[in-house]
């Protein structure tokens, strides 16, 4: 009996397995044949793809020992993304509400409305609006915006303030059927105000809507994770000065592009939100600093689901600049400058009038003599570039010029430094000979309608005869005269260029290449006609005779190098993201022009002698390192006093490094060796 149940049993169960399986087949045989056609009707989902930039890295800058000068710093801003911003104002709102509560979980303040007509209570279950008086006194921008979408909501009157309320929120959906709010007062009045600055700003697939910068990175996790779409986060990458303060104009500044140079970037590839560099090393070297952003692609569907994502453009991260300038060097130097001036005014003289009371700039250089590498390049006053955007407007009034490189484009009268060059020319033209005697009287007769007179016989004194080694130390105006006169302006501006005075220096900042005085200048400037009297004056540093301090040392390096005139140099060498060197710079020689070892000598002792015996002898007197230079005394103002100026190099057998300072207002050229000294002592460890 048993047996029997149990075959009646499977003979059920196998029954209704082969009527489901039958259910199933007759199903499927409907599905592919039956009703293809209405599975034809269906539309396939449709496919969108949109793309991201990725950002790249702006290569950093360094100086020659691999010390950073300029890094990147990042900040993140968290942004509204049109391209996945949810379809329905709800789900707008729901992403808005989950942002507000993260933001108030991990304390991170968001970026407030930049616009909205609105002052907005809560009360007990209830908002309360009224227009603000900003609004009313408010004319243009996102005020036309507001009219133009308050008219296209039908109110009759956009001073109707609760009117426009109304409209306003039941657009957004903050009001339900019956007009009550649904959700609370708080949330009400902060989605009101972001909803509709988001609706009046530029939110579009090219513009996303910043919403909070500078977050932190927890609250960025935290908002990725519980908001899958309708955010991205932008990664900004900032300028980090790593020595603020110091070596500001030499390093520059980077921007946006700036509205007159659009086209120039954009036909070399920049995005049209791209950081540029706008001065200094940072636009001299942008074309190695620069990255070039990647792109992401995102595939899409037409429900607003992310399919997948690809890098379709791998980012490519800027080069890594290193520049010949030694930052503690520099910042020696900057030191250095700034403490120079404020001793010339505590040395002025308080019952002599124009004695250096009115120092308040000036500018040094220091160069690498056998290769043109610039070693320090300081301005003062200076600024710091890390404030320079809050401290613009006083940069910019200050009379006396911070945001000026004095170093580069100040041009300053040589004065007797000028001499140096001027013996050589007289030399080499056998105009004079090392033993030549001039009878020095004081006042230069030759001419009768100009007898300018040496700056000694405005104390009474004459030098008497002296041979051109002994100019040099005295820095006699009479013996230059003469030299001048017999030289002629035209080969002494022919030894002059030579030695680079009135031309580029090379450097791959923007310079100013100064004026050498002479009949071609004054032609074609439609001056004056070029006078015997203004070669006398052309001899000794003055006339025309305008050059920048880079200039001057460049002049001081050739000198030294006998005729061997080398390019200004700035950038040192050039590294890509794996520290593989891409770029490494060498020696350039502009010119050379043959300075015979006996003229050389001659030259060099009476620079020895300036600073063992002459004018500059009570700084560096004794000093512990052999040096030469030449000091220079300029008059520039009747108002003011004169410029002070000097040049000097070391260690006087085997020149390595060459200063030079120009003080303006300084009042005598020895005051501006006080500076050219504290370099000299870091240079050689004597400051240690």
């Amino acid at each position: 009996m048993n047996k029997k149940e149990h075959l009646i049993r499977f003979f059920a169960v196998g029954f209704i397995f082969c009527a489901v399986c039958l259910i199933y087949l007759g199903r499927l045989v409907y599905l592919q044949v039956a009703g293809q056609d209405y599975y034809a009707t269906t539309p396939p989902p449709t496919y969108y793809t949109r793309t991201v930039p990725i950002q790249a890295h702006r290569g950093e800058i360094y100086d020659r020992n691999g010390v950073p000068l300029v890094t990147n710093a990042y900040s993140y801003t968290l942004q509204l993304d049109y391209g996945s911003f949810p379809k329905t104002e709800s789900a707008r709102n729901e992403l808005l509400l989950t942002i507000f509560s993260a933001s108030e979980q991990h304390g991170v303040a968001l970026n407030t409305p930049s616009f909205s007509p609105f002052v907005i209570g809560e009360g007990h279950g209830t908002v309360t609006i009224r227009y603000s008086e900003e609004y009313y006194s408010y004319a243009g921008g996102k005020k036309s915006r507001y009219l133009k979408l308050i008219d296209g909501l039908n109110v009759d009157d956009p001073a109707d303030v609760d009117a426009c309320a109304v409209a306003l929120m039941n657009r957004y959906e903050l009001l339900d059927e019956d007009g009550r709010l649904i959700y609370s007062p708080t949330k009400t009045r902060k989605l009101l105000i972001y909803r509709l600055d988001i609706e009046l700003s530029n939110f579009s697939r090219v513009e996303p809507y910043d919403i909070g910068t500078e977050i932190p990175f927890d609250f960025l996790t935290h908002v990725e994770e519980t908001c899958p779409r309708g955010i991205r986060i932008h990664t900004e990458v900032r300028r980090h000065y790593n020595y603020p303060g110091y070596a500001s104009h030499i390093l520059g500044l980077v921007s946006a592009i700036p509205d007159s140079n659009v086209e120039y970037y954009t036909e070399r590839g920049y995005a049209l939100d791209a950081v540029v560099g706008i001065s200094g090393a940072e636009y001299s070297f942008e074309a190695y600093l620069r990255g070039v952003d990647g792109v992401l692609t995102i595939t899409e569907d037409n429900y607003g689901n992310i399919v997948s994502m690809e890098v379709t453009k791998e980012p490519v991260a800027g080069n890594d600049v290193y520049l010949t300038i030694d930052i503690g060097m520099q910042i020696a130097a900057e030191n250095a400058l700034a403490k120079n001036v404020q001793q010339i005014r505590d040395e002025a003289d308080p019952d002599n009038p124009l004695s250096g009371e009115d120092a308040s700039s000036g500018a040094l250089v220091a160069t690498d003599v056998d290769t043109g590498e610039l070693l320090a390049i300081a301005s003062y006053p200076t600024y710091d570039l890390s404030s320079y955007n809050a401290d613009y407007t006083l940069l910019a009034t200050d009379p006396t010029s911070p945001l000026l490189n004095r170093a580069l484009r100040g041009t300053y009268a040589p004065g007797s430094t000028f001499k140096v060059g001027v013996a050589v020319a007289a030399l080499s033209e056998e105009i004079i000979e090392a033993d030549t005697l001039i009878d020095t009287k004081g006042q230069y007769t030759y001419y009768k309608d100009f007898q300018p007179a040496c700056w000694i016989y405005a104390h009474g004194g004459v030098h008497g005869a002296i041979n051109v080694t002994e100019a040099i130390q005295e820095s006699c105006n009479y013996f230059f005269f003469e030299v001048g006169r017999l030289l002629t302006i035209d080969k002494m501006n022919t030894w002059m260029e030579k030695f680079g005075l009135g031309l580029s220096t090379g450097i791959e900042l923007y310079e100013e290449t100064g004026i050498l005085a002479g009949p071609e200048y004054r032609d074609e400037n439609g001056l004056d006609k070029w006078s015997p009297g203004d070669t006398l004056a052309a001899a000794i540093g003055q006339s025309d005779n305008l050059f920048t301090p880079l200039q001057m040392n460049m002049y001081l390096t050739t000198l030294l190098n006998r005729g061997t005139r080398y390019s200004a140099r700035l950038l040192y060498f050039v590294k890509d993201y794996d520290k593989t060197t891409v770029y490494n710079s060498v020696p350039k020689v502009l010119t050379r022009t043959e300075i015979s070892d006996e003229i050389f000598a001659i030259v060099k002792q009476g620079m020895r002698n300036v600073m063992d015996n002459g004018s500059a002898a009570r700084i560096f007197a004794g000093y512990p390192i052999p040096v030469g230079g030449k000091t220079g005394t300029a008059q520039v103002y009747t108002t003011k006093s004169d410029n002070a100026i000097m040049s000097a190099f070391a260690p006087y057998d085997d020149p390595a490094i060459a200063v030079t300072c120009v003080i303006e207002q300084g009042y005598s050229g020895t005051k501006a060796g006080y500076a050219i000294k504290d370099v000299f002592d870091y240079y050689f460890g004597l400051n240690k």
